[in-house]
């Protein structure tokens, strides 16, 4: 009997994070529908992971544990063996907001006429217990959207068919792959991410590309070196010398009376050195 066909796989990676992973599985199994695919990709975890997954696991989770080599090669693992149209990541330590999330991602789904990639907005837990919603979410992501920020990987839905279409993640990326195949995808592939005003998932910070300053630098050159390798020298020099600039013109945009403000200082300068570069007859 062939299996059935999902709309939607959540997939979940863990390695080592036995408590983070029972806290992911509880909100995934508990959802108020069982209408998609749930895959687990376990890297061989020693400390009773796979014991909880024996405890929440029944039929409908498909899941395997055994050594993988990193985090994107175990993602790379749970898309290959995902059956849904489309995708989500959920890793072991993320969990979603309540038990009727994955109902209205599916209707919004249907609703947007399925598009390529789709995600509502994330909450960010940090190891204090404070949670600041994520609000970088753009209408139009660009080339610029990627060089200061990134599209939130957590929670968002993306057709499993664009991974046959532009590649798996970057497996020789420890931290940054995600960030890199969302730039390849939508900055450099047109590809058009439909957001949703609903709150979808809480993100861990605690995890690999937030928990200590190594980490952080990992993220640093690991970003340069995808921008050096995409970017002419040139654009990417522009990029470097204008994005606190552009990032401020953005942020004004969004209080009218500032940027009033400083657009008639502007006028007023260019009009001083325009009369300073003035050559009499």
């Amino acid at each position: 009997m062939p299996s059935k066909v999902f709309l939607l796989t959540i997939i979940t990676i863990n390695w080592n994070n036995k408590d983070g992973l029972e806290k992911t599985m509880k909100s995934v199994i508990n959802q108020n529908t069982r209408e998609f695919e749930y895959v687990i990709v376990d890297g061989a975890s020693q400390d009773g992971s796979v014991e909880t997954i024996r405890q929440y696991a029944d039929d409908k989770v498909i899941w395997v544990s055994e050594k993988d080599n990193g985090i994107y090669n175990a993602m790379n693992k749970g898309i290959r063996m995902a059956k849904g149209k489309y995708v989500m990541m959920l890793n072991s330590g993320d969990w979603l907001i309540d038990n009727t999330i994955v109902e209205k991602l599916l209707t919004s789904l249907r609703l947007k006429n399925y598009p390529d990639i789709l995600y509502g907005t994330t909450i960010n837990v940090w190891p204090d217990g404070r949670k600041v919603r994520n609000v970088e979410n753009e209408d139009n992501y660009t080339m610029f959207s990627f060089y200061h920020g990134t599209l939130d990987h957590v929670g968002t839905c993306i057709k499993k068919n664009l991974f046959d279409q532009y590649g798996m993640y970057d497996e020789s990326l420890h931290i940054c792959s995600d960030w890199s195949w969302f730039m390849k995808v939508v900055a450099f592939g047109g590809v058009k991410p439909i957001h949703i005003d609903l709150d979808t998932a809480y993100f861990d910070m605690t995890g690999i590309s937030e928990n200590n300053g190594k980490n952080r630098q990992i993220i640093v050159n690991e970003r340069r070196k995808v921008l050096t390798a995409n970017l002419p020298i040139g654009v990417l020099a522009d990029y470097d010398i204008y994005c606190d600039d552009i990032l401020m013109i953005k942020r004004l945009h969004r209080h009218k009376w500032a940027f009033t403000i400083v657009r008639a200082v502007e006028r007023v300068l260019f009009k001083i050195e325009k009369w300073k570069n003035h050559i009499s007859q």
